[in-house]
């Protein structure tokens, strides 16, 4: 048998066969023994020293071609048999995610699901909006239009990713919604704003670069801070089944004026004292306050006219609290048998 009637035989045989192979691994094993360095093209071509230098280049040209095209088919072959091992792990490992979980079945919502869940439910029962916060937002709405101009040294405790060449961050807090909420609504305004935020933070039991927080924010004529303690008496209550009391402290936050912090009375102990409060009986829980006026201004809500509550209320911490959890990484660790307590 001539080179040329070789070279056309190996063609044809090759093609064939990888036409029926059905894994990476043989096709791999098969590529070599076909096109590798002892393969079978290869063992044909050392007959080329016996021709004519004529015969040589029209069989070196033929012998080229076969290698081009197998390699091909080889390539499709790999890239067919990549997808229909995609689809096959489709079909087999398919979850519905929106069949409403049975515990029945061994589902199991998430601990800042459910809390997420219930504070919703809350505050639309009250007559609230909620909105979803953006993850990646601008420099302007997540500081500047919220009283935190960049010179401010709250900015420094608030130290977040940027996302480079953009001039955007990731936002360091659900607040960030509060100025297109104020442009795109006309008092009276409630909503509260739940999402995921993150700061650049040293990670320890009780702190995390990535959490979740849920904003709440009131506008409208003739709101003042008892507005304020009443809404989140009412939510706290709600959160942890029992009556929860609150006292404000003051404290400083620029985007209200003036600004509260907010303690529970503690839901475990019922303010007596324990080892969960420290023995004080409260619970520092909520960052609040009036919306500074600039905060309105700059959403084209007149100050004179309107005033609003705001505050930014830490998911994590609340589930923390709510179900005795002493380590927030546990909430980003996907732990089977943590999660199944829930």
């Amino acid at each position: 048998m001539s080179l040329a009637d070789s070279l056309s035989s190996l063609r044809a045989e090759s093609l064939s066969a990888i036409a029926m192979l059905s894994s990476e691994e043989w096709l791999v094993d098969y590529r070599n023994e076909i096109l590798g360095k002892n393969g079978k093209l290869t063992e044909i071509l050392k007959g080329l020293k016996s021709l004519s230098d004529e015969e040589k280049r029209g069989v070196g040209k033929h012998a080229n071609e076969i290698r081009d095209e197998l390699s091909a088919a080889f390539d499709d072959r790999k890239t067919r048999i990549e997808l229909a091992d995609i689809e096959r792990a489709i079909a087999s490992e398919y979850a519905d995610v929106t069949i409403p979980y049975s515990r029945t079945d061994g589902s199991h919502v998430h601990p800042l699901a459910r809390v997420r869940d219930e504070i919703e439910d809350v505050f639309v029962r009250m007559g609230f909006r909620v909105y979803e916060s953006d993850e990646v937002t601008t420099e302007y709405a997540n500081f500047d239009a919220v009283n935190v101009p960049a010179t401010h040294p709250a900015r420094d405790m608030q130290d977040t990713f940027w996302l480079e060449g953009s001039g955007n961050v990731l936002a360091t807090q659900t607040s960030c919604m509060q100025n297109h909420i104020l442009r795109t609504n006309t008092p009276p305004i409630r909503a509260i704003i739940p999402g995921r935020v993150f700061r650049n933070e040293a990670i320890d039991a009780t702190h995390e670069n990535t959490f979740y927080q849920v904003e709440g924010m009131v506008v409208d004529r003739g709101i003042h801070i008892g507005h304020l303690k009443y809404t989140l008496e009412t939510m706290l209550s709600e959160i942890f089944g029992k009556p929860v009391r609150t006292r404000m402290r003051p404290g400083f936050f620029p985007f209200v004026e003036p600004g509260v912090e907010v303690d529970s009375s503690c839901p475990f102990c019922d303010g007596v004292g324990c080892r969960i409060c420290k023995q004080s009986g409260w619970i520092e829980l909520v960052p609040a306050g009036l919306i500074h006026p600039n905060v309105l201004r700059e959403g084209g809500i007149d100050p004179e006219v309107y005033s609003g509550f705001a505050f930014g209320l830490g998911m994590n911490r609340l589930a923390m609290l709510k179900y005795g959890v002493d380590n927030i990484r546990l909430f980003l660790d996907p732990d089977i048998d943590f999660l199944r307590q829930f």
